[in-house]
Formats: structure tokens, C-alpha cells, sequence
């Protein structure tokens, strides 16, 4: 199953749900290390030297490393960041595409592992493990009623490729226990949510993050809509915080001509180094359309600023994040890493994209209420550009530099479902909260329907929708929805359909909603 950035709850098992954060610190090359002897000869390690030896009261220095760390970095810029090894060590499976683990999607119900799903292919799939089912023991240690951390849990599910591990699972559809043994193994963690066709001609492939294995996933299901007969395509890369920055390169380089400047970073010594597109891409001549919005940052807006600039298709959306700096990830002996700015990166006009940070974090951190407050989510006037930093196509179009890119073709932040809540709840993990505990009601209901019975079960009926109602005045959420009571249907539908058959079916309804996917239709 693919991870989804809007299904919270649900755990994915061996990644860690960074959201944003993963968009606000990586946009790098692959990896460099630190050697333990470039870090002997400093006063910080002194310091420590000193507390460790002469302190009255016993302190964790480890703790205090970190804090240095993460104090000094953060006087650099918002980029520039500290990672300890207890995140480190996911961050970077979500990154390379794969982990070893079990393989299951899960969240906490009751302080219990409730398994929304295995994984496709894995080894608790392979094993028997099915929706529904608790993991009550790992060999023998009690994993429920205990409220262990999500970093508990992973440790004691996780392990050593081929290692054993027995579950103890209580399958609640049979109203029994059971022990599987099972082996560890790799998992893959896609970043391709979904590829899929809108209509007989346009296909639509959604990106959660540019990962080693990104370019690799796109390419296939580029190919696979290709042969679905896809003519013009949507990228999108809405709430995608970024990633390697090759990767969004080679994803350009499908799309683009050869020899067309890709992007370009210069460092502090003013090297440049340029990315140009070579003559192997595999859509080089149909429409293209990028779907963008606040939260897409780095990589994402490396791909959107290398279309725009060569004229190669339309941006649609809001104004993008705004991260123009270029991370060197460098590690540490304890499993810790830094992620250092060394450059800025240029898009093929020549514009920097970032936003500026000179007022500190706190200020570069409340940009979104910023843009909240100024209307700019709502009206693509009150975007405020710097006429400064103008720039222009080789086809004459004017672009800016100076805080993300800008659309050409703006898309407000849906409003004209009801209240603007109900938008952010309806694309929440309420919804699979919901769901998830719907089903678990009575799964032998729903076994043998198609795809097709599932829809019309959900969205000609009504009972769904009123216990959804129900569902979210139990939790304290009084929202308006019956005059948006078919586009919530929609959005509860397409959850059931995610649960029951996977990801792709998901995007495949909801893109028949969606605002922005209407206007690329549209455009001719």
C-alpha cells in the first residue's frame, strides 16, 4: 500500500509520517559522512568532556549534543538541521523506498494494534495476517494495553532480514486466537500513491515524494498509461515536502527535450553545477499539467520550475512552499546525522525560489497563516510577487523568483463545499478512523462485493453517512455537511474502497472530484 500523506492515523509500519517536515528539511544529494576525527578538536566536545567528568549532578550528555546541535544549526538557516539516530534511522527507509519489517498498516485502537491491512506481498500478507486482526504478542511480550510509542512498536516488530517472529493475533471476525510465525522481510514503501486514467486520454499520476525509487515507480506507471492510451498527463505533487534532488531530475528529464536545462545549484564559492535533459525521455510531447499547492516544497519544486521555465506544460494551483536550498547529508558514528545547506539551487530562467528567513524560524513557519490571512489562498491577486525578481521564458511568459512558484493557471483553496473545515476533515484520517471501524463492525458483509456493489453500497444508501454523522458529534465535531452530503459520500466511498481493495481505487474516485484535476480537463 502506498503511503498517503492525508491518512494519518494509520501507521504505516517502519516509516516515519513526517509530512512537511520531510519537504522542509531534504532536498539533497545522496549521502557524504562525517569522520569521527574531523570532530575531536572543537570546544563543544570539551565541554561535554568537562560536564561528563567534573558535574556535580549526573546529566545525559547525549541529550545536551543534541540540543547543541539542533541550537546551532538552527542559526543557520531553517534547512539546515539536526537528526538524532531515533529518526534517522526511519527517515532514511522512507527514503530509500523499502524497510524490513512485517509489512502492515496499522493504528491504535483502544491500545491495541488494529492491522487496517498488510501489505501487498509481504510477509504478514504470505503468513495469513488479515484486515481486521490484533496483534496482541510479539514472541510472548504483550504489546497492547501498555500505550507504547509508535517507536516501541517498531522495535519489536522490526528486525533482521529472515528473522522469526510469532504473533500472537486475535482475528475478531472468528472470535479466536491464533500464532503465526512468520520471517522478516523487505517491504517496499512506494511513493507513487497512484497511476492512474482520468479519462480515455489523460492520465494522472500522484507523487508523495521524490525517495531512491521514485523516478523507477514513475516510469512504470507512466508506461502503463501510456499503453492505456494517455496522451496528456497530471503530475501531481500536492503536500509533497520534497526529497532527492536527482530523482526529481530524472522525472523531469521523461518529460523534457534534449539538452533543455533542467535546474542549476551554486555554492558559496560559486560553483555551478547544471542538470541538463537527455534524449531518452518517454513523454516528451504530450500536454503535461503539474498539480501544486503550499505544502509542495524542494524536489517537487525543482519539477514544477523546470516545466514552467522550458514551456513544456502548465502549473496548476497555489504558490508553492518556497525551499531553493540544496542539503548535504552527512552522518555520524552514533547513527545521527546533519543535513547541511552547501547551495542554492536556480530554476532554468535563472530565478531562486526561496522564500526569505532572515526574521528567524518561528517567523518563515507561520507562512501559511500568512498566506491565510492575506487571501492569497483564495485569490491569486493577492499573491505578492517581487517585480525585482522577474523573469522570462524562452516563449516570453514572465515568471518570478523569490518565494515558490507561482501557477499559471490558479486554483483557490476549495470553499464551495459548505464550510472550509469540512474540507481538511473530509481529506483527514478521521475518515479512516471511521471507516476502519465500520467494517470492523461486521467484515462478512463486505466480502465478495466488487468494486462497483462498493460504490453503490455507499453512496445510494444513506446509512454510512448518518452514522458518520454520528461518528464525528460523538468526537466533538459539529460540522454542516448535508448541503456537500454527495461529495462527502464521494470521500467516504472512496476510504471504504482504499480499506477493501487498495490505493489506486482510492484516487481513482476521488480524482473525479477534485478541483484542480476539473481545471487541467478543462484547459485546452
Amino acid at each position: 500500500m502506498k503511503i498517503n500523506p492525508n491518512y494519518y492515523p494509520v501507521l504505516f509500519f517502519g516509516t516515519l509520517a513526517l509530512g512537511i517536515v520531510l519537504g522542509a528539511t531534504l532536498n539533497f544529494p545522496f549521502q557524504g559522512n562525517l569522520s569521527a576525527s574531523e570532530n575531536h578538536r572543537n570546544k563543544l566536545n570539551k565541554l561535554i568532556d568537562f560536564i561528563d567528568n567534573e558535574y556535580v549532578d549526573k546529566v545525559n550528555t547525549d541529550s545536551i549534543v543534541d540540543l547543541a546541535a539542533s541550537n546551532i544549526l538552527d542559526k543557520l538557516d531553517p534547512h539546515s538541521v539536526y537528526v538524532p539516530k531515533s529518526e534517522q534511522t526511519q527517515l532514511a527507509e522512507t527514503m530509500k523506498g523499502d524497510f524490513v519489517g512485517i509489512g502492515v498498516n496499522f493504528y491504535m485502537l483502544n491500545d491495541t494494534i488494529a492491522i487496517v491491512n498488510p501489505v501487498v506481498g509481504g510477509p504478514s500478507e504470505k503468513a495469513g495476517i488479515k484486515s481486521g486482526d490484533r496483534i496482541l504478542y510479539a514472541n510472548k511480550e504483550k504489546l497492547f494495553g501498555r500505550n507504547l510509542t509508535s517507536e516501541d512498536l517498531y522495535s519489536r516488530l522490526k528486525g533482521e532480514k529472515g528473522t522469526d517472529v510469532t504473533l500472537t493475533i486475535y482475528r475478531k471476525s472468528e472470535n479466536k486466537k491464533l500464532q503465526i510465525q512468520l520471517k522478516r522481510g523487505v517491504v517496499a514503501i512506494e511513493s507513487i500513491a497512484a497511476s492512474v486514467m482520468i479519462n480515455p486520454t489523460l492520465g494522472y499520476i500522484k507523487i508523495n515524494r521524490f525517495a531512491e525509487t521514485t523516478h523507477d515507480e514513475f516510469k512504470k506507471g507512466l508506461l502503463e498509461l501510456k499503453k492505456l492510451g494517455a496522451k496528456s498527463l497530471v503530475i501531481d505533487v500536492r503536500d509533497n515536502g520534497g526529497g532527492y534532488m536527482e530523482i526529481a531530475a530524472k522525472i523531469a528529464d521523461e518529460l523534457l527535450k534534449d539538452k533543455q536545462l533542467i535546474v542549476f545549484t551554486k555554492n558559496k564559492k560559486g560553483k555551478i553545477d547544471k542538470t541538463y535533459a537527455t534524449e531518452d525521455g518517454e513523454f516528451e510531447t504530450g500536454k503535461v499539467y503539474i498539480l501544486i499547492n503550499e505544502n509542495s516544497a524542494s524536489a517537487s519544486e525543482i519539477l514544477a520550475g523546470a516545466i514552467q521555465d522550458n514551456d513544456r506544460g502548465t502549473v496548476i494551483g497555489r504558490r508553492s512552499f518556497g525551499k531553493g536550498l540544496v542539503q548535504r547529508e552527512m552522518n555520524f558514528q552514533d547513527g545521527s546525522a546533519v543535513r547541511l545547506t552547501i547551495a542554492r539551487y536556480y530554476t532554468p530562467t535563472g530565478r531562486s525560489i526561496q522564500k526569505p528567513y532572515e526574521k528567524g524560524i518561528d517567523d518563515y513557519n507561520s507562512d501559511f497563516d500568512k498566506r491565510m490571512t492575506s487571501g492569497e489562498l483564495y485569490k491569486k491577486d493577492f499573491i505578492k510577487v517581487d517585480s525585482k525578481l522577474k523573469y522570462k521564458t524562452p516563449k516570453g511568459n514572465i515568471v518570478y523568483g523569490g518565494g515558490g512558484i507561482v501557477p499559471d493557471v490558479f486554483v483557490p483553496l476549495e470553499v464551495e463545499h459548505g464550510e472550509e473545515g469540512v474540507i481538511y476533515l473530509m481529506q483527514s484520517g478521521a475518515v479512516g478512523y471511521f471507516v476502519f471501524e465500520e467494517l470492523d463492525k461486521n467484515r462478512k458483509q463486505f466480502q465478495g462485493l466488487k468494486i462497483a456493489q462498493m460504490i453503490s453500497k455507499i453512496e445510494n444508501g444513506e446509512i454510512y453517512y448518518e452514522n458518520f454523522k454520528k461518528y464525528l458529534s460523538k468526537n466533538g465535531l459539529v460540522l454542516k455537511l448535508d448541503k456537500d452530503k454527495k461529495w462527502v459520500k464521494r470521500y467516504l466511498t472512496a476510504e471504504f474502497v482504499r480499506q477493501l481493495f487498495g490505493e489506486k481505487y482510492y484516487y481513482s474516485l476521488i480524482v473525479k472530484e477534485d478541483a484542480m484535476i476539473k481545471k487541467a480537463q478543462s484547459l485546452k
